[in-house]
């Protein structure tokens, strides 16, 4: 894999800088958040402004709305979006179900739904864990019963994310249970504004609303909104979690907090006058968490890489969702140890944008106990690292 960068990849990293700057608005670069990136509202403005450029779908085909992109270029604007700190658009309908939706879907669904995702006039949210079915997901017990050209939904999803502020959710739903757990699945697309469909919020311990419950009850699903086959649905899962581990890796975020960090560092006073930069034991960590994810960015490349060859990642991307979790929890924690005690404050209105008091302490602390608080769940959410190791050393290694 060759990364040195030509003369156009240098033109083309030219170009996203300046498409940045022109359009980037500086309230959401500023704005420093937990999980969603900035009101949808706000966010529907920049990924129009992405659409209308032909930016949005990074990893699409062109066929359907994507760019095209080498993965370099592809790296080069996801290093400098992060860079920038411009908000990450919501991955439910561009990551996850847009892919499955052009490659399963038929033309009717796709006319349906593909422009809405890369609009961002429609949200999605996505229905697979349940109480007692989170990492062993083929156990769930949400029931799809066919009458007629609908299925009669009944059961609860979990820590469904941004639930209450999504239009559709993708789920997972048996169909059959006369056969094994994997083979009696199938795919559905619901429209949240269906009769029989119930949200409630779970807050979180870093005190905001990400997560919800969502509870069906003799929901009407036309059979037309079911992808692919009947009973096949797990093989689109597996298809669509593919497509979040990859991008769960959050490879140039990362960098960027990184540089973040060492800028506080050389900051920071200790009790002696001396900065955190002289201090030797917070310098190694950051400098270890810094060799451990070049190591993954290479690897993230190699995977994208072989995707541009005809070759999808498949099991091999769960090594990028290891690492990439185990890194941002790591540099979590070297935020709130370089905050020290300016992290304790709880400072929820100020992420939500609820005061226009002035914050205690620096501005770069108020967000890191509730960042480190909800990156907890890195490891949990989109397969538990515990699972994904186990998936390496069967599919990977053969073991």
């Amino acid at each position: 894999m060759d990364i040195e960068l030509t003369k156009e990849d240098e033109a083309f990293r030219a170009e996203v800088r300046r498409f940045i700057s022109e359009k980037l608005p500086r309230e959401l670069a500023e704005r420093d958040t937990v999980g969603a990136a900035g009101e949808r509202s706000s966010l529907r403005r920049w990924q129009k402004d992405l659409h209308e450029k032909g930016w949005v779908a990074v990893n699409w085909p062109k066929e359907y709305g994507g760019t095209g992109w080498t993965p370099m270029q592809k790296f080069l604007f996801n290093e400098e979006m992060a860079l920038a700190n411009a908000p990450r658009l919501s991955p439910f309908g561009l990551s996850m179900v847009g892919p499955v939706i052009y490659t399963f879907g038929n033309e009717a669904q796709k006319k349906q739904h593909l422009e809405g995702i890369l609009t961002g006039d429609v949200w999605w949210c996505q229905g697979y864990s349940e109480p007692g079915s989170g990492s062993d997901l083929a156990s769930l017990k949400t029931k799809a019963v066919r009458q007629g050209d609908h299925y009669i939904v009944n059961g609860q999803k979990i820590w469904t994310s941004y639930a209450h502020e999504a239009d559709w959710i993708f789920c997972l739903v048996r169909t059959d249970e006369t056969v094994k757990q994997q083979e009696g699945i199938s795919f559905l697309l619901i429209d949240m504004k269906t009769p029989g469909i119930e949200v409630k919020p779970i807050i979180s311990i870093d005190g905001l609303h990400h997560l919800n419950e969502v509870f069906f009850t003799d929901v009407k699903v036309p059979v037309t909104n079911r992808i692919g086959d009947e009973n096949k649905g797990w093989t689109y899962a597996k298809f669509l979690l593919v497509n979040e581990r990859t991008g769960i890796a959050g490879v140039p975020e990362s960098k960027r907090k990184i540089a973040h960090l060492r800028k506080i560092a050389k900051q920071e006073r200790l009790g002696d006058g001396a900065t955190l930069a002289d201090e030797p034991a917070f310098m190694t960590r950051l400098c270890e968490i810094e060799v451990k994810l070049t190591g993954l960015e290479y690897t993230n490349l190699r995977i994208v890489a072989e995707e541009v060859a005809g070759r999808p990642a498949g099991p091999s991307s769960s090594t990028l969702k290891i690492i990439g979790t185990e890194v941002q929890q790591a540099l979590s924690e070297l935020a709130v140890e370089a905050a020290a005690f300016y992290a304790m404050p709880f400072q929820k209105e100020h992420l939500t944008g609820a005061t226009n008091e002035t914050p205690v302490g620096p501005a770069y602390a108020v967000s890191v106990t509730s960042a480190y608080n909800f990156g907890r769940a890195a490891s949990i959410y989109g397969g538990s690292n515990e699972i994904q190791r186990n998936v390496i050393a069967k599919a990977v290694l053969g073991l």
